[in-house]
């Protein structure tokens, strides 16, 4: 007896095939039948009719931070809503795990720093995880069994360096012993099933003390020792972030690039690819790796998001500008100070100077503040000016851009939320995605979803991105869509019988209308442990979500079944080889 039976679906199966009606039954959380419409005989415990609605794979998002709100929230939310049954965490060199059992000390640490360099509540953390395990192989134990999507992570080189160095891992070089320690417990890790390593050698990666995070400090030798070790363990990655991954890549980044991904035999994959036509040759710079490491017995992929990101700002609290060279320490003054500091004329020129100089790399997009759109305000001063555009209020008060934010934002004592408009939403610039979209080391990813919580919400690109290619600019078909989602991600990581729709393959499913498919508005809500915010997004035209066999997500609403699975390398991942 089938466990479901899906009537009358048109089936895109994720291998970019035209897509066909069917019906699909599912027995023990396998796609056990896939038949013409009204041909399947055996008896189901439930049944739906789907005629008039898209059966997809579930979404396979290959960039997220979830390592510590699953514990909170076993549902990911709200990837999962968006039709994301596979997330890959572990990411940027950070994890969770592993922690020293003799320095009850590092927990905290590892807190403060996702909180900095992740933009996670802090409190959240404190309150939201166990914090009861000490090896990786704890740390995906604690989460098997009670998630709702299936979750599969990589080693975080920072979490490495701090259990075999201690403090001394911001700053120092581990000894031979040391080293060999960090090779001990990081093939143990993957024994366990971490599907490889992580790293970041990005400059703008600070810990909660404001120092480099420890990968940082890592040499290209330590680095290449750890990538050889990948290569012992099958259905194993690298992930890593360098400063060019914001702009472009310098040669010594490209060099690291190639060399990580040759010595492991594995594809590396990094992100993100910020594509924009007022600076056409970012593109063919940020592809020299991949192509150099296709000739090195290497792969790296570019990983690039299909939407714009809404992602909103504040002179108060900690977001993108802290990250332009020689904001940061205007921004993380006192904000008595900091007002001053921003009020003073010569500062504000000094500031715009400084943002928009080379070494600012791709967060020179932040400074057109005219195009600024204000948010939230707090003050009577500022009563009316919410959804209004920054040139505009400025035009009123014959006050440059940068100067009229300033005092609107001081009004509040800085707490206005300040929403950018993307300089980069113009037709040349889609063309250009469109086409890079099509390079065979290019894919759809970096949502960061898990991360940021309060400034950005990129889990709904799926479902913004399938509205987007049905009733928008139509840049991709609808199977070849449905593909970069599923197919090209589950193949990237070798993902066993994920990622497509067929018979024997797990009934990880997503079923959507493709006349309403669409992503709501990036919304406000205080729903994290300690009340802390985070910004959310509803799912629209997302009829069903199910994970292994089980339905998870009904109309935009969780089911509160956890059929997730941890994924772990070699028994749920097999390998993929560069060589």
């Amino acid at each position: 007896m089938l466990d479901h039976l899906i009537k009358g679906a048109t089936v895109v199966d994720g291998t970019g095939a035209p897509s066909y009606a069917a019906d699909l039954g599912i027995r023990d959380g396998r796609i056990a039948i896939v038949a013409e419409p009204g041909t399947v005989t055996e008896e189901a415990r439930t049944s739906e009719d789907a005629r008039g609605l898209v059966l997809a794979p579930g979404f396979v998002d290959p960039h997220t931070h979830y390592d510590a709100q699953l514990f909170w929230d076993p549902y990911a939310t709200p990837s999962l809503n968006h039709g994301v049954t596979t997330v890959a965490g572990g990411n940027c060199g950070f994890t969770l795990a592993p922690l020293h059992p003799d320095r009850p000390e590092d927990a905290d640490y590892t807190r403060r720093m996702m909180s900095k360099v992740e933009g996670m509540s802090l409190v959240a953390l404190e309150e939201g995880a166990p914090w009861n395990w000490h090896t990786f192989e704890e740390y995906l134990d604690a989460l098997e069994g009670r998630i709702a999507v299936n979750a599969g992570f990589m080693v975080g080189h920072c979490a490495l360096r701090r259990h075999v160095m201690g403090a001394d891992a911001v700053g120092g070089q581990p000894t031979p012993e040391q080293m060999a320690d960090m090779l001990r417990l990081f093939h143990d890790a993957m024994a366990a099933g971490a599907w490889g390593l992580s790293t970041t050698q990005s400059s703008t990666h600070s810990d909660g003390d404001g120092k480099p995070v420890a990968s940082r400090h890592a040499r290209p030798d330590e680095l290449l020792a750890l990538s050889r070790a990948v290569a012992e363990h099958e259905g194993t990655q690298l992930e890593a972030i360098v400063a060019g991954c914001l702009d472009r890549f310098d040669d010594d980044e490209i060099d690291l690039f190639v060399e990580m991904s040759a010595a492991a035999g594995r594809p590396l994959n990094w992100n993100v690819l910020t594509i924009d036509a007022a600076v056409p040759e970012r593109v063919p710079r940020q592809l020299v790796p991949s192509e150099r490491a296709r000739k090195a017995g290497g792969r790296i992929v570019a990983l690039t998001m299909p939407i714009l990101t809404p992602m909103n700002m504040s002179l108060g609290t900690f977001c993108a500008l802290n990250l332009i060279p020689g904001w940061g320490e205007i921004l993380g003054l006192p904000v008595p100070e900091r007002i001053a500091r921003l009020r003073d004329a010569d500062v504000r020129a000094e500031m715009l100077r400084r943002a928009d100089s080379k070494e600012a790399g791709v967060f020179r997009r932040l400074i057109h503040f005219e195009r600024y759109v204000i948010g939230d305000t707090y003050s009577a001063a500022n009563e009316g000016l919410s959804g209004r555009v920054v040139r505009d209020i400025a035009a009123e008060r014959g006050q440059d851009a940068f100067h009229c934010l300033v005092e609107i934002c001081a009004h509040d004592d800085l707490r206005t939320v300040l929403w950018p408009m993307p300089t980069d939403n113009d037709p040349d610039s889609w063309a250009l995605r469109q086409e890079a979209w099509q390079h065979e080391d290019v894919m759809l990813g970096g949502s960061d979803a898990g991360a940021h919580l309060d400034r950005m919400c990129g889990a709904p690109y799926t479902t913004r991105f399938l509205g987007d290619c049905l009733r928008g600019r139509k840049l991709v078909g609808l199977e070849r869509a449905v593909q970069m989602l599923t197919d090209d991600p589950a193949r990237l990581f070798g993902l066993r019988e994920r990622g497509r729709i067929a018979e024997g393959y797990h009934a990880d499913l997503v079923l959507f209308d493709p006349e309403r498919i669409a992503a709501g508005p990036a919304t406000l809500v205080h729903d994290l442990p300690g009340d802390s915010p985070r910004l959310d997004s509803k799912a629209i035209g997302v009829v069903s979500v199910r994970v292994n066999g089980v339905e998870t997500i009904r109309d935009d609403v969780v089911t509160g079944a956890v059929p997730g699975t941890v994924l772990r390398s070699g028994r749920d991942t097999r390998t993929v080889s560069t060589r």
